[in-house]
């Protein structure tokens, strides 16, 4: 889990410590002409990163940051929720790393993660908006109501997400129990289902494809 622990560094996975800001390139990124873009840099670290590499983890997260406010604010996400956008993003990335594919754009896959992370924050201001009451008496009287609204909503985005992942094939639901829910690296969850890698990694793609289909009616 990640906690921001203030205006300069963060906590993740118990004990792994970020700073908001990036550290600079590894060593061997001198300056040069061959030196890599931003994008590729970024890449090599998570492609280190998936392969185990805690330093180069560190390093991508923290370089991660201020795109992912970029992408937050193009979206029109409020100055007072970017850090829960930064937050939720990362934990995402966290989550999924294993599904990068280091032969693409690193900035891209971040930035479609960075903006549906977005459009939740966007969707939760909105509700929270909407269940504003200003009468101060009604407040008093029904103390919590917002807390229960938004654990109901939470329980039922849960049994929502349980449904659609009890519907996958048996290698998609495989791939997703394994990899998403667990947090197992491809490599344990290789080791715990007979799967190859590859097939996982394919498994976790269509799968993620077909739960977005079907949660948010994404093609």
């Amino acid at each position: 889990m990640l906690l921001l622990t203030g205006a300069g560094s963060s906590v993740l996975d118990g004990g792994l410590f970020l700073p908001s800001d990036s550290r600079g390139p590894v060593q061997a990124d001198s300056a040069s002409d061959d030196e890599p873009s931003p994008d590729r840099r970024r890449a090599a670290w998570m492609a280190a990163a998936q392969a185990g590499d805690r330093r180069a983890y560190e390093r991508v997260l923290a370089d991660s940051v201020a795109l992912i406010r970029a992408v937050a604010r193009r979206r029109g996400v409020p100055a007072d929720t970017l850090d829960d956008v930064v937050q939720e993003t990362l934990l995402t990335v966290h989550r999924v790393r294993h599904t990068y594919d280091p032969a693409r754009s690193y900035d891209a896959w971040l930035a479609a993660i960075a903006g549906r992370r977005a459009i939740d924050a966007l969707r939760s201001h909105g509700r929270r908006e909407g269940r504003e009451v200003h009468d101060d008496g009604l407040l008093q009287r029904q103390p919590g109501g917002d807390d229960a609204s938004a654990a109901s909503e939470r329980d039922d985005q849960a049994r929502r997400l349980r449904a659609a992942i009890a519907e996958l094939p048996p290698g998609q639901r495989q791939a997703v129990e394994q990899l998403g829910l667990a947090e197992r690296s491809l490599a344990e969850a290789a080791a715990r289902t007979g799967r190859r890698t590859g097939a996982l990694k394919v498994n976790l793609h269509r799968a993620l494809k077909a739960l977005r289909g079907r949660l948010h009616g994404e093609p």
